[in-house]
């Protein structure tokens, strides 16, 4: 049996959608096997299966850098070949995936250049493996509060208002909204006995808070936004609290198939994608916006929690 032409080999291999994806996301970057899996949301498997295939048809080449491999387009002599993968790279801005796969690549690049998270997991893997007497994150804890400035800060969905408490004991104001009376009458009797009086709760809604607009230095979304009815509308919302160079701050859950949180917790979302965060946040009014997963729960469902941010 005669070899298929290289020209229906290649149409081949460029008709499928995910290749198309990654090809795409190689055109102006050398990305990783674990950086392409962050960026797709697909699994390191299939990705490693479909850059094996660009690469067996010469579309791609890859390159050793230490403990991992990068990836990108291979020089292309042919004419012909190169405005085939080009036709293609145009295809693929017509994928539904194509908003998502450019918000996670600007993000995927700038934690490149952006190394304090991956500090932080060094030091808090140093700092479980080894005792040492009064070393703990409850002193750690109460150090960094200390660096906190003088600032109005609203806490969004504050619950019984234990963050608020904290911060409440440094910062010059804070007000706690919440939409359960109840929450926001027992964290009232609890700032009243703990004598902190720049604390302030306020029953309300996420969506729209009763807050004066432009009034917070910062605004927290502490495991609030997965109780939202419109996250994108609670998140424009705390823009307007803001005053200009203000900054927002969002702990909340990645995207996850745990049904059961709807039940149990109340959970309007299942956790929300990286992409989701980021472009509701620039959409938003939102500068400099970073999404970073920070941490995972050991025991399962292995919940994990993305920290997002953005200033005024």
């Amino acid at each position: 049996m005669s070899e298929t032409p290289r020209t229906l080999r290649l149409l081949r291999v460029l008709a499928d959608p995910t290749r198309l994806r990654i090809i795409s996301l190689l055109q102006e970057n050398e990305l990783s096997v674990n950086e392409l899996q962050d960026i797709t949301c697909l699994g390191q498997s299939r990705i490693s299966t479909h850059l094996g295939q660009l690469q067996e048809n010469g579309l791609l080449e890859s390159e050793r850098k230490g403990k991992r491999t990068y990836y990108r387009w291979a020089p292309l002599s042919d004419e012909a070949v190169g405005k085939l993968v080009l036709l293609a790279v145009e295809g693929a801005d017509e994928l539904p995936e194509r908003e998502s796969d450019t918000i996670n690549l600007k993000r995927v690049l700038d934690r490149r250049e952006q190394q304090e998270q991956v500090y932080f997991n060094q030091v808090a893997g140093r700092f479980d493996r080894s005792y040492g007497p009064g070393r703990s994150w409850q002193a750690f804890g109460h150090l960094l509060l200390r660096i906190l400035p003088s600032i109005d800060v609203a806490d969004l969905v504050s619950g019984e208002g234990l963050l608020s408490e904290l911060l409440a004991r440094r910062c010059r104001r804070v007000i706690a909204v919440d939409n359960s009376e109840k929450m926001v009458q027992f964290g009232a009797r609890k700032a009243e006995k703990n004598k902190l009086k720049n604390l302030e709760f306020r029953h309300g809604d996420l969506e729209a808070p009763p807050i004066e607009e432009g009034s917070m230095d910062l605004v927290i979304l502490s495991q609030a936004l997965h109780h939202a009815q419109d996250p994108a509308k609670a998140i424009l919302s705390g823009h307007r609290l803001l005053k200009p160079g203000g900054q927002v701050l969002i702990l909340d859950l990645l995207k996850h198939e745990f049904g059961k949180a709807r039940e149990l917790y109340g959970d309007q979302w299942l956790g929300f994608p990286e992409s989701d965060l980021h472009r509701w946040l620039e959409d938003a009014g939102f500068r400099d916006v970073e999404v970073t997963v920070v941490a995972q729960e050991e025991a399962p469902p292995h919940f994990q929690t993305i920290l997002a941010s953005g200033f005024k």
